[in-house]
């Protein structure tokens, strides 16, 4: 049976009009959606939008560039200065900010609730900052961890031990801050010249340490959600069974980024002694 497209979901790689090689073209009711395949996403990395390279692109072949914007939010990028046509924004993550509001991405005419759009409008107005308090927090932290990956004493590990301790539990951790090729080559910074994103992935050294490390955690919720004022952690392979099994995704709040430090740090040393009476 032949679906007319206000009752399909779309998905970014359904060829339905191969003919011309462009867009397919959408109804208003139509369901926009990425793959669903594990194997066709990527590691979460920041894509390059920063000087029209994938406007140029779109547009040259009649496309329209939409960039989904929910992890570099408003106050961080505006992906219109650099081409895009249609920016998505999740109203329940950075635009609510507060973790009291349910606002999926809207378009074309949807309708929230009155106490949903009256809770937008309150937490738009501290939008700016949170969102740049978020982002030099989270990117303190990374610089922090890395460091101590890395076995130096910049940017803040500032006892042995600490190292120690990060290098025992992390193997790894990511964030645009993290991309110094990219920096170097300038278009990063023009494209989020504000700030990097408020969340961060890790990896621990074992699947059973990135079980437990949220439940050590004091000052971070365990859940799927971010963007919130409360920073927040998730085990990925909770909801993803593809994830990695030594995966974290860390979502910033606005607390003090020190305070944060010294829980994840008490958290990962909290982990290791749990390994050692294991052994």
């Amino acid at each position: 049976m032949s679906l007319h497209l206000e009752t399909l979901a779309l998905h970014v790689d359904n060829k339905l009009d191969v003919s011309n090689d462009v867009a397919p073209p959408l109804h208003p009711s139509s369901t926009f959606r990425f793959p669903s395949d594990p194997e066709q996403l990527v590691p979460l990395r920041l894509r390059r939008v920063g000087d029209t390279y994938y406007a140029d692109k779109a547009h040259s072949r009649g496309a329209i560039l939409v960039v989904d914007a929910t992890f570099g939010p408003p106050g961080l990028q505006d992906p219109f200065k650099h081409g895009a046509d249609i920016v998505l924004h999740s109203g329940t993550k950075y635009l609510g900010g507060h973790s009291d509001m349910l606002c999926g991405r809207f378009f074309l005419g949807g309708v929230m609730g009155s106490l949903e759009g009256w809770l937008g409008v309150r937490n738009m107005r501290t939008l700016h900052l949170r969102v740049i308090r978020q982002s030099e927090s989270a990117t303190k932290l990374v610089q922090w961890l890395n460091s101590g990956l890395q076995r130096n004493g910049a940017h803040g590990v500032s006892a042995k031990s600490e190292s120690q301790i990060i290098r025992a539990a992390l193997s790894s951790v990511t964030h645009a801050s993290l991309q110094t090729a990219d920096l170097e080559r300038g278009w990063l910074q023009a494209q989020m010249p504000n700030g990097f994103g408020p969340v961060f992935e890790s990896c621990m050294t074992s699947r059973d340490m990135a079980n437990r490390l949220p439940s050590k955690l004091k000052l971070f919720a365990h859940c799927t959600s971010l963007g919130g004022v409360e920073s927040m952690i998730e085990w990925g392979t909770m909801t993803d069974p593809y994830a990695d099994p030594t995966l974290l995704r860390v979502s910033i709040g606005v607390e003090n980024w020190e305070h944060l430090k010294s829980d994840i740090l008490q958290a990962l040393q909290a982990v290791l002694d749990d390994e050692k009476i294991k052994q």
